[in-house]
């Protein structure tokens, strides 16, 4: 049996919800293709994903969503808010807030996550994660932010 590779890269809401569009973008297809397998979520974007599919109304599209769900998010590994991410998140809170530059919480969450666990954090929203000491951040929907030739 193989053993999975040490995660890598941390997902963002944004990067796995563009896998279930009708037309999504090939970078990031591309990206998770070749990555797949060093890629985990935390537990805040597992919660968003599904509360995103329990809020819609039964039929076709909340079944599809549904198992979309469940086989390519749900089969990555989900890291746990723990201790160090609770430590890391207070201590990311406090210096975005001297700052000035507060993050709403669940984007905290996935930020002290990320810096808890080593991994380098994969979002669209680069720009509201920028500036925070340690964090790595990558650009699946543009090659242009590294993802190629990373790992």
């Amino acid at each position: 049996m193989a053993t999975r590779p040490i995660p890598r890269w941390l997902l963002d809401t944004n990067i796995v919800s563009e896998l279930a569009r009708p037309d999504p973008s090939m970078n990031v297809l591309d990206a998770f293709a070749a990555h797949a397998d060093a890629s985990a979520l935390p537990m805040i974007v597992w919660h968003e994903l599904l509360f995103g599919v329990l809020r819609l109304p039964d039929g076709q599209r909340k079944d599809a969503l549904t198992r979309f769900v469940h086989a390519v998010p749900g089969a990555l590994p989900k890291l746990a808010y723990d201790e160090a991410a609770a430590r890391r998140h207070a201590e990311l809170r406090a210096a975005q807030q001297a700052r000035g530059r507060p993050l709403a919480e669940p984007d905290a969450q996935i930020a002290a996550t990320a810096l808890a666990q080593g991994l380098t954090l994969v979002t669209r929203n680069t720009r509201d994660f920028r500036g925070i000491d340690g964090l790595k951040l990558a650009n699946w929907f543009d090659v242009r932010e590294g993802w190629r030739g990373s790992c």
